[in-house]
């Protein structure tokens, strides 16, 4: 069913000046309403779009029905759905709103940040072994080049690319989502895994402010400045885009002693993808969404760092999973969204969690440790 606006003449005032015939608005003759076309066909502009679309939502005759324009039986429903019509042209006629897109199928054109070593180099393992393309990046321009090198070596030299990116300075995500475009076509999945706790544990207090600067700037600013790049790229291309925030120890909200900083950072990724969710949704950008990724304990050089308090060993033992058993784990998960995140009715996107230690399954551990002594030494020797 389509509706129509009817048209209203301006009226001209007894000084000569026209009055809006949506808004009502006096102003002289040389003045336009800024009402987008849809909505008004002339008249004299109020103080700002913002206002003079709440006003006319306000006063605007109701949309009629094109057969039958008398018809009461219509105007409840006319009216309920008047701004919806009125919102939707707004982001038209100011350029917006998405084109129609499609869900990408595998193979997908994959970026993940931070990802030479750790977790990040076993996701680029796990989705090249799954047929698709990844760029890969990292600050070191020497260690792009060997994690390329190595890993086109058994994949593939067409199937891998890499470009040295620090993400949390200004003009790098341009630069990687820049690349990842011009190597890709277009970008499927994107994977802000970048992440540092500088390497250390310890008190906050007795942290340096280089080393505070760095844990927020790269878990923060690099994740933000990485989502506003993918979300230029994606937006762009006709297909669906999706955008995976890695968290971490904190995210859940509780206490992380010894490394508060990079907790809190971790805690922020959530509030972050929700509130740019519902921009998309303001700004009519339908084809990208937002997600978020727990890998939980992975063995890397960043936890095992910390490895070194009687309670660390104990979590580490009984908690913590190679980067390799965590990638094996997630990757089909992720690969599995383009499809399982579309509503069949509305093709809008939802938005997806992906956790690979759960509380349960935790539990479940901790459990067994103290019960059984499962896992004990494990990766790292306790004292007895």
């Amino acid at each position: 069913m389509s509706y129509t606006i009817g048209k209203q003449p301006a009226a001209v005032t007894s000084t000569g000046k026209r009055r809006c015939a949506c808004s009502g608005s006096i102003a002289s003759p040389s003045a336009r309403c800024t009402m987008p076309q849809v909505a008004c066909r002339g008249g004299a502009a109020s103080s700002g779009t913002a206002a003079s679309m709440r006003l006319c939502l306000d006063t605007f005759p109701l949309l009629v029905h094109p057969l039958s324009q008398h018809s009461l039986r219509h105007a409840n429903a006319v009216r309920r759905g008047r701004h919806a019509v009125m919102t939707h042209a707004f982001f038209e006629t100011n350029g917006l709103s998405s084109a129609k897109s499609t869900a990408p199928k595998p193979p997908y054109n994959v970026v993940i940040t931070g990802s030479t070593k750790g977790i990040g180099r076993a996701l680029a393992e796990e989705f090249l072994r799954a047929g698709d393309q990844v760029v890969i990046c990292s600050r070191s321009e020497e260690r792009v080049k060997g994690a390329v090198a190595e890993l086109a070596a058994a994949y593939g030299k067409d199937r891998v690319q890499g470009v040295a990116a620090d993400v949390a300075r200004p003009g790098q995500a341009r630069v990687l989502a820049d690349f990842a475009a011009e190597q890709l076509g277009s970008v499927d999945l994107w994977i802000n895994n970048a992440g540092t706790n500088g390497y250390r544990y310890g008190p906050m207090a007795d942290s340096t402010d280089e080393e505070l600067q760095q844990i927020v700037s790269t878990n923060v600013l690099g994740v933000m400045l990485c989502c506003k790049e993918a979300i230029r790229v994606m937006r762009a291309q006709g297909s669906h885009g999706h955008i995976f925030n890695m968290d971490g120890a904190g995210a859940d909200g509780n206490a992380t002693p010894r490394f508060a900083a990079y907790g809190a950072t971790k805690r922020s990724l959530a509030q972050l993808g929700k509130s740019l969710s519902a921009e998309l949704g303001i700004l009519g950008i339908r084809n990208v969404a937002i997600h978020n990724l727990s890998p939980g304990m992975v063995t890397t050089e960043l936890l095992m760092t910390g490895a070194n308090t009687p309670t660390a060993k104990f979590f580490i033992n009984c908690l913590a999973e190679p980067a390799a058993d965590v990638a094996a784990y997630l990757v089909p998960r992720i690969r599995a969204v383009p499809q399982s995140s579309v509503n069949p009715l509305t093709g809008t996107l939802s938005a997806t969690y992906i956790r690979f230690l759960t509380q349960s399954k935790a539990l479940k551990q901790i459990g067994a440790r103290l019960l059984t002594g499962a896992r004990k030494s494990r990766y790292v020797p306790e004292d007895a």
